[in-house]
């Protein structure tokens, strides 16, 4: 009963963070939110997955330092894009514009 309360938790996180990166496209914070979301969902399907094997510390402690560096370099862009283009909206970039 547990397991598939959990899952079902876990699934509605995962569309609603998937349902809003969809619409949410226009603002890079909202982007970046919305895969957060998806990777902390990412998260606790692995780890309920790999409880069983024993091994759920190593991988769930290499995910997590993976979607720190992700997020990191996130920010750093969303901190580049508001001091070269003064807007965080996605829409106001450009390619021809460096």
């Amino acid at each position: 009963m547990f397991d598939q309360l959990y899952t079902a938790v876990i699934m509605t996180v995962s569309f609603s963070g998937l349902f809003s990166f969809c619409l949410n496209y226009s603002y890079l914070l909202e982007s970046l939110l919305s895969l957060e979301l998806l990777a902390v969902s990412v998260y606790w399907l692995l780890s309920s997955l790999l409880k069983g094997l024993g091994v759920e510390e190593l991988f769930s402690l290499f995910y997590l330092i993976m979607v720190v560096s992700e997020s990191v370099l996130g920010l750093a862009l969303l901190v580049m894009m508001s001091y070269s283009h003064s807007s965080v909206q996605i829409k106001s970039m450009s390619s021809s514009v460096c």
